[in-house]
């Protein structure tokens, strides 16, 4: 098989998360993958190290972004989307499903009236199954929830990008335990992904090492049949489920995700900025917890 696109991995270690930028090399239009906009929680401050390597990288190699493609609305990092398409172009999209998500959490934050839980933020909502282009490559989105209601794998050129579905076959599976997350839907949609052709390439979006390895990001789906520890070939959904539920009973909420999910629900773009001039993020306190 001929490979018609180049991958472009970003990894950044403060959130552990990979971006990445994938381009037709025959037509150099690409899509920009889950971009991160840095943030210091002690300070407030913003930055955007992460986004501008990618944007640097994006002008060096004349590409021209058609997409900017969200998994998700992520919980532990900040969207870098909104800053990249003003300066690169491109279309932020995400799943349809986002909507559930933004209604979620527009009752949690108490979000202003002007916000509509409608996924408008976005350029575009992907249905499941929906074929778009990148340049003359052919890609598909598959829904694929569990983590949350609205996670969206893309595959494209004989790769799949997992979002936070799935991790390195030695750290496993993604939590479940967020609102409108489900440990048997997202079995499902694991073996959704585990179902395609075995030596399909398969790029995560974070990776959290053990102790003695090196960070990585890219796998196969034969690789992670054969031995994800979570999910590997003759593990049931009882089984999964079983371990799932009581490994997230253990977890701790993510540093970010107060902050990185009121961002992330309007497509990276910081709240309206108060007649200061400054935007706020809003912090509910003493509220139902943010997990089941």
């Amino acid at each position: 098989m001929t490979v018609r696109t180049h991958i472009q991995p970003f990894f950044d270690q403060k959130t552990w998360t990979v971006s990445y930028v994938i381009n037709d090399l025959r037509s150099k239009n690409a899509a920009v993958i889950d971009p991160v906009l840095d943030y210091d929680f002690k300070s407030g401050h913003t930055d955007t190290y992460a986004a501008d390597a990618v944007r640097e990288y994006v002008q060096a190699n004349g590409l021209g972004v058609q997409w900017i493609l969200e998994t998700h609305a992520h919980a532990d990092h900040l969207s870098g989307a909104r800053y990249l398409q003003e300066r690169v172009g491109g279309q932020i999209a995400i799943g349809e499903h986002i909507r559930e998500v933004q209604a979620t959490f527009k009752k949690l934050y108490n979000l202003e009236r002007t916000f509509l839980p409608d996924g408008s933020q976005f350029d575009h909502l992907f249905k499941d199954g929906e074929v778009f282009k990148i340049g003359e490559v052919e890609a598909t989105a598959m829904l694929v929830p569990g983590h949350t209601p609205a996670d969206m794998a893309y595959l494209v050129d004989g790769a799949v990008f997992v979002g936070d579905t799935l991790f390195m076959p030695d750290v496993g599976s993604a939590r479940a335990d967020f609102p409108g997350g489900d440990a048997h839907t997202l079995y499902r949609s694991m073996h959704r992904i585990l179902d395609l052709p075995p030596q399909t390439r398969m790029f995560v979006c974070h990776d959290y090492p053990p102790k003695g390895r090196e960070a990585n990001w890219e796998t196969t789906v034969a690789d992670q049949r054969a031995s994800n520890i979570h999910v590997r070939d003759g593990i049931s959904e009882e089984e999964f489920v079983a371990m799932r539920q009581a490994r997230d009973a253990t977890l701790e909420v993510p540093t970010l995700i107060l902050p990185a999910i009121q961002v992330n629900v309007r497509a990276g773009q910081l709240p309206p900025a108060d007649e200061n001039g400054v935007a706020y993020l809003r912090i509910p306190l003493n509220m139902l917890p943010i997990r089941k």
